[in-house]
């Protein structure tokens, strides 16, 4: 079989596979995205490893499926902007601040402790507690779709919240990297910052002066599905600059992307297009890639009790920084437990801070698999979670499962 056909066969694998696992996810009363990353650790070399079956010869297919995944979180990190007003999230401003900050601090120095208290320097011992700051609220986001619950008060203040934990935690970042490679200075953490600001300042400025004059022009020519090509095309534009300009995550640049797409008369039609193409292809990609890339087997015995550990610490870290933070912006302690748990799923920029303290000598091969590990336990247990704190005491939960698209009735 051609590379080509490889491909094919893989991808009609994972789509047929995430579907049957997120329709049995809803009929055991969990969200969908459950049952799509719990199958994703089934298909990948935990137990199946179906990048390499017998008839699979390209060697480049999972990282294929990798990059068509993070395609998917970009969309849907898109998608959840979309559905928001920009002024209903500066309402909530004060809660995203401070459950963003101690959502951070808490789990940097609980693993921070952790670390030294496994004998670490505190150079090793840092690094590890900058994974467990790192948060991903696309599991999250997913979950409070399916709930009708994103454009709630704590859905709100979520997605605000992780917006200050990207930005902190790529502060940090910055700044260790910085002084423990000895050239560290004032001026280079203030430029970390400062790019940050530039980022954010040209992507609202584009949003609210450039984007509708390119809306209307591009909604008066000729052009087939024009307007869901320039959201596509924006979107790509503001990750990328996220990246490269800001220095944050590209999930960041997406989301402001649909934020700044929210405030456009032709939202709806925008909204419809993109919805079917994430949801039908890149977003269960995204979910089963997940899994894909975590070897369960490569975990040592001895290393278990140090992920249960961490993956303990990274938990209850999240939920008491974010939670408190909650607290303090007046939240009711309901609402406060939610805030905390949909800060508890880890993601990308975890990943790459534990990359980059490999690369740099802090963190050893055996801890990036301890933290692999970790960030597949907080995402699986993120969503069930998530679904019980929102549920009314007394109250039973229907039967009809949720269709994992609409967030609404039965399958058609």
């Amino acid at each position: 079989m051609s590379n080509f056909l490889q491909l094919i066969a893989e991808l009609m694998i994972i789509l047929v596979a995430a579907k049957l696992a997120g329709y049995a996810s809803t009929r055991l009363k969990q969200p969908s995205v459950f049952g799509e990353l719990l199958v994703g650790v089934l298909l990948g070399p935990s137990l199946l490893d179906i990048t390499h079956f017998g008839f699979i010869t390209n060697t480049h297919l999972d990282e294929v499926i990798y990059e068509m995944g993070e395609i998917g979180v970009l969309l849907l990190m898109f998608l959840a902007g979309l559905e928001l007003n920009i002024k209903d999230l500066t309402r909530n401003s004060r809660a995203a601040l401070l459950s963003g900050v101690l959502g951070v601090v808490i789990p940097v120095g609980s693993g921070i402790l952790f670390g030294e208290l496994l004998g670490m320097t505190f150079d090793h011992a840092l690094f590890l507690g900058l994974t467990l700051g790192a948060t991903s609220v696309s599991i999250s986001a997913q979950v409070l779709i399916e709930l009708k619950m994103l454009r709630s008060k704590v859905g709100l203040g979520l997605l605000g919240a992780a917006v200050f934990d990207d930005i902190l935690v790529i502060l940090l970042l910055s700044t260790a990297v910085a002084f423990l490679s000895g050239g560290g200075s004032f001026i280079d953490i203030l430029m970390v910052f400062v790019k940050m600001i530039v980022f954010l300042a040209a992507a609202a400025g584009v949003g609210i002066w450039i984007l509708p004059r390119l809306v209307r022009l591009t909604g008066k020519l000729h052009i087939s599905q024009g307007l869901t090509t320039l959201s596509l095309v924006v979107l790509l534009g503001y990750g990328l600059g996220a990246e490269l300009i800001g220095g944050m995550a590209a999930i960041t640049g997406t989301f402001m992307a649909g934020l700044m797409f929210s405030r456009t008369p032709e939202k709806s039609s925008i909204e419809s297009n993109l919805h079917s193409l994430s949801y039908a292809f890149f977003v269960p990609i995204f979910f089963v890639s997940i899994g894909l890339n975590v070897n369960i087997r490569e975990f040592q015995t001895g290393s278990l009790w140090i992920l249960l550990a961490i993956s303990v610490i990274a938990i209850l870290g999240k939920i008491i920084g974010s939670g408190a933070g909650a607290l303090l912006a007046k939240y009711t302690p309901r609402e406060a437990l939610q805030m905390g748990i949909g800060m508890v799923s880890r993601g990308e920029v975890g990943l790459i801070i534990a990359n980059i303290g490999v690369k740099e000598g802090y963190l050893s091969g055996e801890m990036l698999t301890i933290i692999v590990g970790m960030i597949l336990v907080t995402t699986l247990v993120t969503p069930p979670m998530l679904r019980i704190s929102f549920k009314e005491p007394g109250k039973k939960t229907k039967e009809t499962p949720i269709d994992p698209e609409t967030g609404e009735g039965k399958f058609a």
